[in-house]
């Protein structure tokens, strides 16, 4: 799993059936560099299986798992945001969300 912020949302009307009714956000991954989350490489298109909304700190995860959740069983996903997170803490240090 992996941790992004969410940075958007995404429309698409003309889409595989298998997308029909998922909501579909814009993530931007992050690592943490120091003490610190930083941004770490491109945006991605994710899956919105927890209900998860613009500027959240959100746990992600890719490839075939990301076909293991109910919303996305079946589907040609391979990004899926599975958690929302509330703290994240590092050597007893609670880190600032972006």
């Amino acid at each position: 799993m992996f941790l992004a912020k969410v940075i958007g949302t995404v429309v698409s009307t003309q889409k595989n059936p298998k997308f029909l009714g998922m909501k579909l956000l814009l993530i931007q991954p992050y690592i943490t560099r120091e003490g610190e989350l930083v941004q770490s490489g491109s945006s991605v298109v994710a899956v919105d299986s927890v209900g998860a909304g613009i500027g959240e700190l959100v746990m992600f995860t890719q490839g075939s798992s990301a076909r293991l959740t109910d919303v996305t069983r079946d589907s040609p996903t391979d990004t899926v945001i599975v958690g929302i997170v509330d703290t994240v803490e590092i050597g007893g240090k609670r880190l600032a969300k972006p």
